[in-house]
């Protein structure tokens, strides 16, 4: 159930659309950097998902060439059997923000999935659209193209959030082994919650605010679930559950167009409140962004807010598309990754077997956990409504002084940048980043050492097993 909010800049007080999020995943995550690049001559990536996934079929080479934009992304390893690594999007040099999330199909698509289906997963599509695309709208070309000549592989309907400084894209992309898809165009004025992503009706055909592959009506108008003379296509009740927006969505929209019909608008604060809200956020949210949609005066200065685990239990943290790299604490680790447990840091059965060693570097794994040391948090405040609290307000009090650190490391990087200084700026955005992020992981120890200590001693650490989780809707 992941999830993922856009913001529109006419909602903003500084004019800065947002684009937030999470996954919600239960194996382990990482940040990553990954830097500009270009493929080889001749190059192909494997794509789609094996016979072993929740809706099965085959792996594929698809070829790929041209350049590689750099972005920052968070990846993780499972997810219903989707190879690992995946991602769920991130932020990339051009500006372009993608968030994946799922959007369930029509029962009869999932059936008519093909069990040898082929072409590109979720996963495929969100990393390529960091890799290709240079606005939001050819982020929807390029998922368009790839389905259009390589098929999809799906888990049962998904869809992809993509913006940039402009506009945003909301697209679906259906089960049912027919290269179905839709698009719908998202502008200053929308507030846009997805949990999951779901669409109404196509309210014109002129391809300015919806975008659709030509067999998109009559293939609904051949299975016998539309007719012209119904009205507009209704997406949801036609290709999609039929549910309309769920609850979630439906609260979170009417609480955030509140906010900005202030006259203070929506502020940084609330976009991260909408990621935080323990009624959304809980231990299934594996991690937490938020991107803040601008163009720089350089690329390297483009930024996203990061949370380690879900941002009730953690604070997001600013990290730079200059950074070279992530601090070993935030990288990946063993810890809840898939296949690790049958795996081990030694090399005495690799010549029998190579997947007995471990995918996670030697150096990296003596390293403390963030993700780990975070979700102890989790679940310590999970046991105490009243440290809840006491973690929620000291994360935003950080959160607060980040943003108020943020423009002078944002400056100095710019002054290197324009003196010719692109090392020294790199230098600097990696060291005042990575500064933060431990910080925070710092904090966190800290209240864990203190929080569980004060549980313990009281008799209430929780020892059934039946965990305890705040009333979400």
């Amino acid at each position: 159930m992941s999830y993922a909010i856009y913001i529109g800049r006419d909602h903003t007080p500084d004019g800065i659309a947002w684009l937030a999020g999470y996954g919600d995943e239960p194996s382990s995550h990482w940040l990553e950097v990954v830097p500009r690049g270009t493929y080889e001559s001749g190059a192909t990536v494997e794509v789609g998902v094996g016979g072993d996934a929740d809706m099965p079929g085959h792996r594929t080479r698809m070829p790929v060439s041209g350049d590689i934009a750099r972005h920052l992304r968070v990846s993780y390893s499972y997810f219903r059997g989707v190879p690992a690594p995946i991602t769920n999007g991130g932020l990339n040099e051009h500006g372009v923000a993608v968030r994946d999330i799922w959007s369930p199909s029509r029962p009869d698509l999932v059936a008519m999935t093909p069990e040898d289906q082929t072409g590109p997963n979720y996963s495929d599509l969100a990393r390529l659209v960091l890799e290709r695309s240079r606005t939001a709208r050819e982020g929807v070309e390029v998922i368009a193209e790839l389905i259009d000549k390589y098929g999809y592989s799906t888990y049962g309907g998904n869809c992809h959030m993509i913006a940039d400084p402009d506009e945003a894209w909301l697209i679906i992309e259906f089960a049912g082994g027919r290269k179905l898809w839709v698009a719908e165009k998202l502008g200053p004025s929308d507030i846009r919650a997805a949990r999951p992503g779901y669409m109404g009706k196509i309210t014109d055909t002129t391809g300015e605010n919806f975008l659709y592959p030509s067999h998109f009506f009559d293939t609904a108008i051949e299975q016998g679930w539309y007719d012209s003379a119904q009205g507009p296509f209704d997406v949801d009740a036609i290709y999609g559950e039929g549910k309309g927006p769920y609850p979630a969505v439906a609260w979170i929209e009417e609480e955030m167009r509140i906010r900005a019909a202030r006259p203070e608008k929506i502020r940084r604060e609330d976009v991260f409140w909408a990621i935080s809200t323990d009624r959304l956020t809980g231990d299934a949210a594996g991690y937490g962004q938020a991107v803040p949609l601008l163009h720089p005066s350089h690329d390297a200065l483009r930024m996203m807010w990061h949370a380690a685990v879900g941002p009730l239990a953690a604070p997001l943290t600013p990290v730079f598309l200059g950074m070279t790299g992530v601090p070993d604490e935030y990288a990946q680790h063993r810890y809840l990754t898939q296949g690790e447990a049958h795996r081990f840091l030694d090399l005495r059965k690799e010549k029998e077997n190579p997947d007995t060693v471990s995918h996670v570097e030697q150096g990296i794994e003596v390293a403390d956990s963030a993700v780990y040391q975070f979700k102890r948090l989790m679940h310590l405040i999970f046991q105490d409504n009243s440290l809840m609290g006491e973690v929620s307000d000291h994360w935003r009090r950080m959160e607060a002084d980040l943003a108020d650190d943020l423009p002078n490391a944002l400056r100095s990087a710019e002054l290197l940048l324009e003196a010719g200084e692109p090392d020294l700026a790199a230098r600097l955005l990696t060291n005042e980043s990575h500064r933060w992020l431990d910080i925070g992981l710092e904090d966190c120890n800290a209240i864990v050492s203190s929080a569980h200590t004060r549980l313990r001693r009281s008799g209430r650490l929780n020892r059934t097993k039946r965990p305890h989780t705040p009333e979400q809707i």
